[in-house]
């Protein structure tokens, strides 16, 4: 029997979770929040930002093509709901 990545142990324990490979990066901005750096990311064909922290700022990602292990969230804003993921592990392809 063949072993499991920690990818595959990942998304068994945690129902939620997506994984969606060779994402092309649209658009990346960074903002400091506290002590983080908040990413944002846009993806071809999506409309919906993933989002993750980071203690360093992380390297441009405009135009380079990404695996993300994210979590789909609703924020409410101003009484009005957003749809955004919730980035929990990205790797540059």
């Amino acid at each position: 029997m063949a072993r499991k990545t920690a990818l595959q142990l990942l998304l068994e324990t945690h129902p939620n979770l997506v994984h969606s490979e060779l994402c092309k990066v649209t658009s990346h901005v960074q903002r400091e929040e506290d002590s983080w750096y908040v990413n944002t990311l846009l993806i071809v064909k999506t409309d919906v930002p993933f989002i993750f922290k980071r203690r360093k700022k992380y390297n441009n990602l405009v135009d380079r093509v990404v695996n993300l292990t994210y979590y789909p969230e609703v924020k409410n804003v101003a009484g009005m709901e957003f749809e955004t993921m919730k980035v929990v592990r990205i790797k540059v392809s």
